[in-house]
């Protein structure tokens, strides 16, 4: 096991900076997943952990030995890629062992290693085979038995399940953290992939435009997102979002069209700003009902277990997830209930949380 440590951690390709100041630490033996959209930065900064980029600025360390300067080699992390990067003239045993071949262990140690691991993947019946001859989810975990055989400080896994069709994920993702726990290890986990962080991740690193939006555990991050990215990324469906300003009375949204009695709040008459709610938190009422938002149904998605319901608020589009067994035909009028203790504010300027039940700054008396 082994801490991280980066301190404003920086990368440019020429005049494009692609990482602005990344400051994180990661504790040993935490499973640590960094999440965000494609071109956030999240695998450059990964790269750069592992040393297959170079760093442009700030300082990396691990197990408290800056980095920056080591080869990769030299840092004691293993890396599982997303193509799982096998060689195909190799077997599963010599793709395993490969690394302690180069480094030259002894063909006996070799050996026992190797089986060792392929125990604990369930990989013995495939040693012989090569990796045409293997499944998806029987390949990324020859890749994983490859970074373990080394028994590294670190494992960093850069989307290892993006190829992998949904079943498949679900499978890994179980593996991926019992290994994890197995093993005791420091885990640096990248994704796209919302599920993959909230399933996997100790703690959650949102990453958005090169920069660090949060860091906590999922359910910090799930309940109390700390921008409006970071609240409309986490979550499936995505938190609705309504534009809105404060006013003596409640909330006026989508240009003053709705009006929304919530309690008084910490913010200044005129404030803008952008309110959220979580479609799990809306409840289906009759139109009309008091205290509800009158809408028009679009669209109703049947999930099993659940239904999406998609309606029109004045030309927004809003997003109710419920378990009742309802199939509102496009077109019914419905209503969109929920308590004001659910919604989340956010500044109309920067996108940054807004604490406003707990704010300091009182609404001004009339």
């Amino acid at each position: 096991m082994a801490s991280i440590t980066i301190r404003d951690a920086r990368k440019s390709y020429g005049k494009s900076q692609v990482v602005h100041g990344v400051d994180l630490d990661i504790q040993s033996g935490e499973f640590v997943v960094i999440l965000g959209p494609s071109g956030c930065g999240k695998s450059t900064l990964l790269r750069m952990i592992a040393g297959l980029e170079e760093i442009s600025g700030g300082e990396i360390a691990i197990d408290g030995t800056v980095v920056n300067r080591l080869e990769p080699r030299e840092r004691g992390c293993a890396m599982v890629f997303q193509n799982y990067a096998l060689y195909p003239h190799m077997s599963v045993a010599q793709n395993i062992g490969y690394s302690l071949k180069v480094a030259g262990v002894l063909a006996a140690e070799r050996n026992e290693r190797i089986r060792a691991v392929a125990r604990i993947l369930e990989l013995e019946p495939l040693l012989d085979r090569k990796p045409a001859a293997l499944s998806g989810g029987q390949r990324q975990r020859v890749a994983m038995g490859r970074a373990m055989i080394r028994e590294p400080k670190v494992f960093l896994f850069d989307e290892p399940l993006s190829n992998l069709d949904a079943k498949l994920r679900v499978q890994m993702r179980s593996e991926i953290r019992k290994l994890h726990r197995r093993l005791n290890a420091t885990s640096v986990f990248v994704t796209h992939d919302q599920v993959e962080a909230m399933t996997l991740a100790d703690r959650l690193i949102v990453m958005n435009g090169g920069r660090v939006e949060q860091v906590g555990t999922p359910g910090e991050v799930y309940s109390r997102p700390a921008s409006r990215f970071v609240a409309t990324f986490v979550g499936a469906p995505a938190m609705n979002v309504l534009e809105g300003s404060v006013e003596l009375d409640g909330l006026s949204l989508l240009g003053g069209s709705r009006r929304l009695a919530i309690p008084r709040v910490g913010l200044r008459v005129g404030t803008q700003v952008a309110a959220g709610i979580r479609p799990e938190a809306v409840r289906l009422v009759a139109p009309g009902t008091a205290g509800a938002l009158d809408a028009t149904v679009d669209l109703v998605e049947e999930l099993g277990a659940g239904r999406v319901v998609y309606v029109d608020l004045d030309g927004a589009s809003f997003c109710v997830a419920t378990p009742e067994p309802v199939h509102p035909a496009p077109g019914t009028p419905i209503g969109l209930k929920f308590s004001p203790e659910d919604m989340h504010f956010f500044s109309s300027q920067t996108g940054s949380r807004l604490d406003v039940f707990n704010a300091s700054v009182p609404v001004p008396a009339h």
